[in-house]
């Protein structure tokens, strides 16, 4: 166990500063159940302030529905449990499933939503009319904690996220960068596969950290838009590497001389760029790139060769390459420069379109909601058969933990993790409530008797690697000082309680384990058939998918897949490696459809080839469509002799990418094409 460090320290005297706050502007309000304000002031916590105020935002308008939701369903349910029981189930699972169709911090409010009225609801069983007073009381009671949490976060020495995430997208360019090294001047047997699973990482943690920069206290919140198209630019390179890579792969070894000298400084000079680039690059550099690249870019014609075709598809690639690595390093400076007052703020604004077009795992939502929907009802059947009297906290705390994990591959863990440590809780519980709280006569007295346990648990709660054993502790001591709010701070209450909140815990990893966990292959194998179904919908489409829609759905699906692959390590590849080339032949299929038009027009018909992919992407993987290569290599000629380079390039690839193994194309038609 290390030492806590200064900040560390610090957040937890943050927190339980707090958290004392809300308990006293409670206590002094004359709320009926302040240490309901002073756990939403631990929940919202977080070291990064820009996390504290989205937390507190969405958690807020949760509240607010999930409360509007219970004022609604109690009136007309209450003299029906059963029914009652049902509708709660049934608005916490809708909920849920639309929080997960929701990417980004607004499935906070959806989640809130969905238990917050449970919280509220399964209460006030036995005393229906009470139900609105109960309602706006814990709406009272969650808005202080969540503003005196947001007031001390955002005021006393506040960490912001900008200056973390931009050590992050130093890290990630870092990564590109050593990936680049290794794939343009290296040839190991598998080129660049540490940068590539560090840059999986990054990616991943760019992602769910820039959801919270427009809730920053620093400058850098006026720049998510730029940064936003910085990380796109970044998990743009992570296809474009990799197809680079198999081409060199592929031109050394069906002709080592295809790779000239001239190919070799080129690859040489690049690599000296990206590593060498300094903040402030010299915009000649790129362009003397680029004029370079043009300069051996091969011009294609009915006598074009396989290599030739290659070393076209190289060179578009590696112009793409040039472009990303540009903008990276073109935004990034634009940053430091509004950071440093050097430049007005002229944030990048995304495409609306490519913004909203990521991937929404529908059934696994529906999964997640049914665990939570059996979950409920069957702890409310037991509750109701029973008779017990603090039985409202076993649906209640089933609805929050199946919604807390809903998002993990595998839940249980999770779940079975805070049971445990609500277990430890409870001789810490027991002797608060029953020895501690009873001793106290003023609020002085109450903070100081805290002040051990809370402090204590604050500095693990801060840690990643204890945060949620931590809470767990946490919450089971709180939730249990609480009980004296309602005047039941007896033994006989606290051991019903505790037994509530345990059986709870204990059906959601009952069903959470039957119905709803995956492993992280299943969830990968999902992702990967999900763009083998988007590629079928891209070639069957009677509109051309936009170029930006399909890039941005299929480059989250890429990121979604490296995040997991990087979890699980190196001996996944092959799943990785199946995605990035998806994702190449997407890409190529949408270059292709935007083509089209102009095809047509030289007497090039391109639907054909679609059908045979669709049809090939129907089958299952790895059982080609009769005749596609035949159709593709009957395409590439005519293109070839069209002198269309562009369409060449994006054929080349879909090709090398659909048949690594296929013999070479070949400029006239082989004996075998003629007989068929």
């Amino acid at each position: 166990m290390t030492r806590p460090n200064r900040s560390e320290i610090l957040y937890a005297f943050k927190c339980f500063g707090a958290a004392m706050l809300a308990l006293y502007l409670a206590f002094r309000i004359g709320l009926p159940r302040p240490f309901w304000a002073m756990m939403t002031a631990y929940v919202v916590a977080n070291p990064l302030s820009g996390l504290v105020r989205s937390k507190a935002v969405y958690r807020f308008a949760g509240t607010l529905l999930g409360s509007a939701a219970t004022v609604l369903l109690v009136p007309q349910l209450g003299n029906s449990p059963e029914l009652l029981s049902l509708a709660l189930a049934c608005w916490v699972g809708a909920c849920l499933y639309l929080s997960l169709l929701d990417r980004t911090p607004r499935s906070y409010v959806f989640m809130l939503a969905g238990y917050t009225a449970g919280l509220i609801a399964f209460p006030v069983v036995a005393d229906p009319s009470t139900v609105f007073e109960v309602a706006l009381a814990r709406v009272e009671e969650i808005s202080l904690g969540i503003a005196c949490a947001t007031l001390v976060h955002s005021l006393v020495f506040p960490q912001s996220v900008g200056p973390v995430l931009l050590g992050r997208v130093d890290h990630a360019i870092d990564d590109a960068r050593h990936w680049i090294r290794e794939a343009l001047t290296a040839a190991p047997e598998k080129p660049g596969q540490h940068a590539r699973w560090s840059l999986a990482g990054d990616i991943t943690e760019l992602r769910v950290m820039s959801t919270h920069l427009p809730f920053d206290t620093s400058h850098l919140r006026w720049m998510s838009g730029s940064m936003q198209a910085l990380h796109d630019q970044l998990a743009l390179m992570v296809p474009l590497l990799s197809s680079i890579e198999d081409r060199l792969e592929t031109l050394r070894r069906l002709d080592p001389a295809s790779v000239t000298a001239d190919w070799q400084a080129l690859l040489a000079d690049i690599a000296q760029w990206c590593e060498a680039t300094s903040p402030s690059p010299s915009p000649d550099n790129p362009a003397r790139l680029r004029a370079a690249i043009h300069r051996l870019t091969p011009v294609i014609g009915r006598d074009t060769s396989w290599n030739t075709l290659l070393q076209l598809n190289l060179a578009t690639r590696l112009q793409a390459l040039v472009n990303a690595t540009e903008t990276c390093l073109v935004l990034r400076r634009q940053i430091d420069n509004v950071l440093a007052g050097r430049g007005p703020i002229a944030s990048v604004r995304p495409t609306s379109r490519a913004a909203g077009a990521l991937h929404l795992d529908h059934g696994l939502a529906l999964r997640s909601a049914f665990a939570a929907f059996i979950a409920i009802l069957v702890c409310c059947a037991f509750w109701i058969f029973t008779g017990w009297p603090a039985g409202a906290g076993a649906p209640t705390m089933a609805a929050v933990f199946c919604c807390f994990f809903a998002t993990q591959d595998d839940p249980v863990p999770g779940i079975r993790t805070f049971l445990n440590f609500t277990m430890l809780s409870i001789p810490i519980s027991a002797f608060y409530l029953l020895v501690v709280i009873p001793s106290v006569h003023d609020f002085v007295m109450l903070m100081l008797a805290s002040a051990p346990i809370f402090l204590v648990l604050g500095v693990f709660a801060g840690r990643p690697a204890t945060g949620l054993q931590a809470m767990a502790v946490l919450f089971g001591v709180a939730g249990m000082m609480g009980l004296q709010d309602t005047g039941t701070a007896d033994m006989l209450s606290f051991s019903n309680g505790m037994l509530a909140q345990l059986t709870g815990l204990g059906a959601a990893v009952f069903f959470t384990r039957l119905l709803r966990s995956v492993s992280t292959r299943w969830v990968a194998h999902r992702l990967l058939r999900a763009g083998r179904n988007e590629l079928v919908s891209m070639s069957t489409a009677r509109r051309a998918p936009t170029l930006t829609a399909v890039s941005a759905r299929m480059l989250d699906r890429v990121a979604l897949l490296t995040s997991r692959l990087a979890t699980a390590g190196p001996e996944h590849d092959t799943s990785g490696s199946t995605a990035l080339v998806d994702l190449r032949i997407g890409l190529g299929v949408a270059q292709l459809r935007a083509l089209q038009s102009g095809l047509e027009q030289e007497g090039l018909p391109l639907q054909p080839l679609l059908q045979q992919l669709a049809r090939h992407y129907r089958q299952p993987t790895g059982e080609p469509a009769t005749g596609l290569l035949e159709a593709i290599d009957t395409l590439m000629r005519s293109l070839c002799t069209a002198r269309l380079a562009d369409a060449g390039a994006a054929l080349t690839g879909i090709r090398r990418n659909l048949f690594p193994a296929a013999p070479p194309y070949f400029a006239s038609p082989t004996t075998a094409e003629r007989s068929r």
